[in-house]
């Protein structure tokens, strides 16, 4: 059995719950404890699920936060990244912030 428990060890426990319990609290209860099991078991799901879907995603893949970048300048006259956007010093060749060329 898992955890070491033997089974005469759940009789012992089924019993002491239903003293402390009663017999009309015990299907209550084992019906919440079966719902917060099931809730735990599907949150672990859907966090597995999330995890291998980032580790699956290619390397520097944005997705949708990339498609919202401007490619443009967004200020005129300003020394902009053309990948990301970031404002960097006028004499930079380099964005500081992606590593980007910047335009001339």
């Amino acid at each position: 059995m898992p955890f070491g428990i033997q089974p005469i060890h759940l009789l012992v426990i089924a019993l002491v719950a239903l003293i402390i319990f009663g017999p009309s609290r015990l299907p209550e209860i084992g019906r919440g404890l079966g719902k917060a099991l099931t809730e735990f078991r599907k949150g672990a799901r859907e966090m597995t699920e999330g995890f291998r879907e980032e580790v699956s995603r290619p390397m520097g893949d944005e997705g949708p936060t990339a498609a919202a970048v401007p490619s443009q300048p967004r200020i005129a006259g300003g020394n902009f990244c053309t990948n990301c956007g970031a404002a960097n010093p006028a004499d930079a060749r380099y964005c500081n912030k992606c590593g980007t060329q910047l335009p001339v």
